[in-house]
């Protein structure tokens, strides 16, 4: 049997991610900081295995890790999908908050990667990371959410190449707004978020992961709004770039 790990499992697309797999004849892991949601889904799913953590515990993650894989010591794909976001402007955000934000979705990510690492040979795997549109180009009212999501995508570019010399595959699912209980929580909307909306559904981005574990890709872009936005920003100059992403910023 198949296994997949999934950070930030609770809910949003972790969780829909967990019940896509599981239904589909997976075995899945489940690990959230959420304890209570994370066992109310584990229940739903026949019993599955999990661990309340935060994924910035360097300890707690080995363990979780270690707990999973079990006697066999393969893990087939991980899911880094834990996150945090914060929308608003730069300077009315705390710097404690920027630091949370960094510290979860980059650190956290790198952390339970580097322990993963074992397994993920074991089974010539496969990491899917959770990056984002924002990941692309700088997006105001979301910086240090999109500075997450640079060094998310840069990570990935990097190890898809180094960890090719031990068959692990490593890509990134890139989708613009989701409507989550992360995105819907947001006491600010950005102006990028009012002209573009809210189009895509956890479960878009589910099924966007069980199309990367069959057919993977460095960066396998979700929408084919940010489908077109993304190839046509391969190709033209950054200076058109800029001016697109002033425009949909712009209050």
């Amino acid at each position: 049997m198949k296994s997949i790990l999934i950070t930030g499992a609770a809910s949003g697309i972790g969780a829909a991610s967990a019940r896509l797999f599981h239904a589909r004849g997976w075995r899945v892991g489940l690990l959230d900081v959420g304890a209570e949601p994370l066992e109310a889904l584990a229940l739903e799913l026949g019993g599955a295995w999990h661990k309340a953590l935060d994924v910035t515990d360097g300890e707690a993650v080995r363990q979780a890790l270690v707990g999973f894989c079990g006697e066999e010591g393969r893990l087939d794909v991980l899911f880094n999908c834990a996150g945090v976001l914060r929308f608003g402007l730069f300077e009315e955000i705390d710097l404690d908050e920027h630091a949370r934000v960094l510290q979860i979705n980059v650190f956290g990510l790198l952390q339970v990667t580097h322990a993963a690492f074992v397994y993920l040979k074991a089974a010539r795997g496969q990491v899917i990371n959770m990056g984002s549109a924002s990941g692309l180009y700088g997006t105001p009212h979301m910086v240090s959410y999109s500075a997450s999501k640079f060094a998310v995508r840069g990570m990935t570019e990097a190890l898809e190449l180094e960890w090719r010399r031990h068959g692990i595959r490593v890509g990134e699912l890139m989708p613009p707004f989701v409507a989550t209980p992360m995105v819907d929580s947001q006491s600010f909307t950005p102006p990028a978020l009012r002209r573009l909306g809210v189009r895509l559904r956890a479960e878009d981005v589910a099924e966007a992961a069980w199309r990367q574990v069959r057919s993977p890709r460095v960066h396998r872009t979700i929408h084919w709004m940010f489908r077109l936005l993304y190839w046509s920003g391969q190709v033209s100059p950054p200076s058109i770039n800029r001016a697109v992403m002033g425009w949909l910023s712009r209050d």
